[in-house]
C-alpha cells in the first residue's frame, strides 16, 4: 500500500477544504513545492496534487505551482482538477505529471475516460456524498451510485480508482473503510482511499484489509495528527 500525501492548490498556495466547501479553506503553506520537497525527504514516493481552482473552472489555473514541484523533487506526481478534455492531460503530461485524475469527467463521458487509459495513465476520481457521485468541484450531486460508476471501469485499463467519503474529507473523523472496499470490490480496480484520514490507526486499518492499495493523507498531516514519516516507516517495515 502506498501512502499519498496530498497538496490542494488555491490561488498558488497549499489549503486543505472542509467538505470540499471552498469558502472552508484553511491556508498553510504559501510555497507548495518546499511542501513537496519535505514529503519527499520524509519518504514518499507519490504526492497527490489537486488544482482546486481547476476543479471549478474546469481548466488548469495553478500550472506554475505544479511546475515548480515537478522541478524541485523527483515525486511521481498524481494530479486532479478540471481535467476534461485530451489537450490538458497531455499537458500536464508534457509537465511532467505521472499520473492524471479523471472526476466529473467519468460520470459524464466514461468512454472517454477508456480511451484516455489507452494512451495515458489514468485515474478514476469517484467523490461521493452518501454514496452517490458529486461532480464539478464536489458542488453537485448526482443519482447515481458510486459502486455503479465503479463497475463501469471494470477491466478497462484505468490504473486506479481514487475514492472519496466528502462527508468525510477534511473532518479528520476517520477514514470509511467499508466505502473504499466496496469501490474496489465492485470494479476490481486497485484503489486509493480518500477523505477523513485521522492518525496512524487509520492507515492500519486500510493495512488490514490487504484489499486497498494506497491511502491519500492531508488535513491529518497538516494539523499534525499523524506522524508521517512513522506511517512510512511502518509500510517500510513490511516490504
Amino acid at each position: 500500500m502506498e501512502i499519498l500525501p496530498a497538496i490542494d492548490l488555491k490561488d498558488g498556495v497549499v489549503v486543505r477544504l472542509k467538505h470540499g466547501l471552498m469558502n472552508s479553506a484553511k491556508v498553510y503553506s504559501k510555497e507548495p513545492f518546499k511542501v513537496a520537497k519535505k514529503f519527499e525527504e520524509m519518504g514518499s514516493k507519490w504526492i497527490h496534487l489537486v488544482d482546486l481552482n481547476g476543479a471549478f473552472a474546469g481548466e488548469p489555473k495553478n500550472l506554475k505551482q505544479i511546475q515548480k514541484i515537478r522541478e524541485n523533487s523527483n515525486l511521481k506526481l498524481q494530479l486532479g482538477g478540471g481535467i476534461r478534455d485530451e489537450e490538458t492531460i497531455r499537458k500536464y503530461c508534457d509537465l511532467g505529471v505521472d499520473r492524471v485524475i479523471l472526476g466529473s469527467i467519468a460520470l459524464k463521458n466514461p468512454k472517454f475516460v477508456i480511451q484516455m487509459s489507452k494512451n495515458y495513465s489514468v485515474a478514476v476520481g469517484i467523490d461521493a456524498i452518501d454514496g452517490y457521485v458529486a461532480v464539478e468541484g464536489w458542488a453537485k450531486k448526482s443519482t447515481m451510485l458510486a459502486t455503479d460508476l465503479a463497475k463501469e471501469f471494470a477491466n478497462a485499463g484505468v490504473e486506479t480508482i481514487i475514492c472519496t467519503d466528502i462527508g468525510k474529507d477534511g473532518t479528520l473523523s476517520g477514514v470509511n473503510v467499508e466505502f473504499t472496499l466496496d469501490i474496489a470490490r465492485a470494479s476490481g480496480i486497485d484503489t486509493i482511499a480518500s477523505g477523513g484520514v485521522k492518525d496512524i490507526n487509520d492507515i492500519k486499518l486500510l493495512l488490514e484489509t490487504q484489499e486497498i492499495s494506497g491511502v491519500i493523507v492531508g488535513k491529518a498531516y497538516y494539523e499534525k495528527t499523524v506522524d508521517l514519516k512513522a506511517a512510512f516507516n511502518l509500510l517500510a517495515s513490511l516490504d
